[in-house]
């Protein structure tokens, strides 16, 4: 049952990585093709009346306290001591308090889809019709339930996590994600609502919950998914460090969730619409750096266990140095074509006020990703919740105060602002504070991570920059081929200069070492 340590830096890390990552490509492909289709089919009008039920609901996630993220930190410190016992005590004691949470939830949840219905359904900014009015009210109850069954739907994603068994969990996921993407359009063809959408969201999770369910039952023996009475202490624990986890993601909420909410209570489901096209991009981005967060936060938890301070200072470099190249190679492309971008992908629907908006949040992105990603996640896990919780609670108030103040004088210009400042400001003070937990000067790592990264980078953007000035793209395939073209520079620049020589990751010397040994 119990996985032996391995070593971290190397194979399992980077295997349950690149699992994660080929979860990402399908869910960006799936995005993509749903995002385009979903627009379009529904109108610019309901579809930002659908983004923002999806931001209202969004505030119930919060009351789930951060239990799953305790829950992986919890098991996969069981799991470095080899305490068995503790591993089963902290999902079953973790279930009764999502029970328990997903209750209050619902609870919840009704004033929640009051106030929406109040401030937004029935007011006289939107005017909408009593069909209109229904089906939001509808599509709104739906998802609100479901989100509070999420909360123990998702559990059993906790266990696979603190295993560090990411491949079968992501098959489940992406096979979830498939589920969806057929489900969406078989739906939305027979029946454009905003009802059926929301129940194409419950047949996705109550499939994804029972295949999780019956593969863990095989794959982690013992570990039982039944309610077990709270003990004091181990609660405590849990929720220690689950509070810290919830103004972890009450940060988050506020600062990228709650946008929709603020320009649907000031301008149109139009503007919404304007919004989301250019906010949608950065979900995916996100995910790709969460995907390194999700295997380092549960190896970070094991090294602080065995007292491996040097691995654990080893981790942060290597990581931190992939998610920067990953954040200005897809970053670049998009600052210098993101609205040809948005235009080919969204076709008729798409509004050319998207396209300068994408562009402003993705240069705050730039340097908010990698902290996100990698640091973030290795102090969560290393035990030092209160600095990265309390710093972004503070980033997720910042962003909600200044749209608010902005939106009133430039519009959805104000909340794009009112998000890029934030998050520039938090990534700053966060890099200078993990001098002290991490044992780290700020200037090494930054050397380190954005050196060789940020020089290589230089002839790739050049090219996009000269097409850009030159002859331009617009189309699929033009944008593709300058796409293809900046990958390429970039993957020789990784090759024979950002990574040569590198202590941690060098391709080319880990290619000859494998060749020396297949000859031997």
């Amino acid at each position: 049952m119990w996985p032996t340590p391995q070593p971290i830096l190397t194979g399992p890390v980077l295997k349950n990585i690149s699992s994660n990552w080929a979860l990402n490509v399908l869910q960006i492909l799936i995005f993509m093709i749903l995002a385009r289709f979903t627009l379009n089919v529904l109108g610019q009008e309901t579809f930002g009346i659908w983004e923002a039920v999806i931001a209202a609901a969004g505030p119930l996630q919060l009351m789930i306290l951060g239990v799953p993220m305790a829950t992986v930190r919890a098991i996969s410190r069981a799991i470095g001591r080899d305490d068995e016992r503790g591993a089963k005590e902290a999902l079953g004691q973790s279930l009764t308090l999502t029970l328990m949470l997903a209750g209050a939830a619902l609870t919840a949840g009704g004033f929640m889809w009051w106030g929406f219905e109040d401030r937004l359904l029935e007011s006289q900014r939107w005017s909408l019709d009593g069909a209109a009015i229904l089906d939001t009210r509808t599509a709104l109850a739906i998802v609100l339930i479901n989100l509070a069954a999420g909360f123990c739907l998702r559990l059993p994603y906790a266990v696979f996590e603190a295993f560090h068994d990411f491949v079968p969990r992501n098959l489940i996921m992406g096979a979830g994600m498939l589920l969806r993407l057929g489900l969406t359009i078989a739906a939305l063809t027979w029946d454009t609502s905003l009802r059926t959408l929301a129940l194409v969201q419950v047949a996705v999770a109550v499939f994804e919950f029972t295949a999780a369910l019956m593969v863990s039952r095989k794959r982690h023996k013992g570990m039982h998914f039944r309610p077990s009475a709270l003990s004091m202490n181990q609660a405590r624990k849990l929720l220690s460090f689950g509070i810290f986890a919830f103004l972890l993601n009450m940060g988050a909420l506020l600062a990228f969730k709650v946008d929709a909410l603020v320009v649907a209570a000031h301008m149109l489901p139009k503007d919404v619409a304007v919004y989301g096209m250019a906010n949608k991009v950065f979900d995916p981005l996100i995910n790709l750096l969460l995907a390194i967060g999700m295997v380092v936060m549960p190896a970070a938890a094991a090294m602080r266990a065995r007292d491996e301070e040097n691995e654990l200072r080893d981790l942060l470099f290597k990581w931190s140095k992939v998610a920067v190249f990953i954040v200005l190679t897809l970053g670049s492309y998009l600052l210098v074509f993101g609205p040809e971008f948005l235009d080919w992908w969204l076709g008729d629907e798409y509004d050319p006020a998207a396209g300068p908006l994408l562009q402003v949040l993705m240069a705050s992105f730039l340097l908010f990703l990698p902290v996100r990603g990698v640091a973030l996640p290795i102090l969560l896990g290393s035990g030092n919740p209160r600095g990265p919780a309390l710093g972004l609670l503070a980033m997720g108030i910042g962003n909600l105060a200044l749209s608010l103040i902005l939106v009133r004088t430039h519009g959805i210009w104000g909340v794009a602002l009112g998000t890029a400042i934030p998050n520039v400001i938090f990534s700053l003070i966060f890099i200078a504070g993990a001098r002290k937990t991490l044992q780290v000067r700020p200037l090494e790592w930054t050397a380190y991570s954005l050196g060789r990264v940020g020089l290589g980078l230089l002839p790739g953007l050049g090219l996009l920059l000269l097409v850009k000035m030159g002859p331009g793209a617009s189309g699929f395939w033009p944008l593709f081929t300058v796409g293809l073209a900046f990958v390429a520079a970039q993957t020789l620049a990784a090759l024979f200069y950002v990574w040569r020589g590198d202590p941690h990751v060098d391709p080319l010397r880990m290619l000859r070492d494998r060749r020396r040994r297949d000859g031997t």
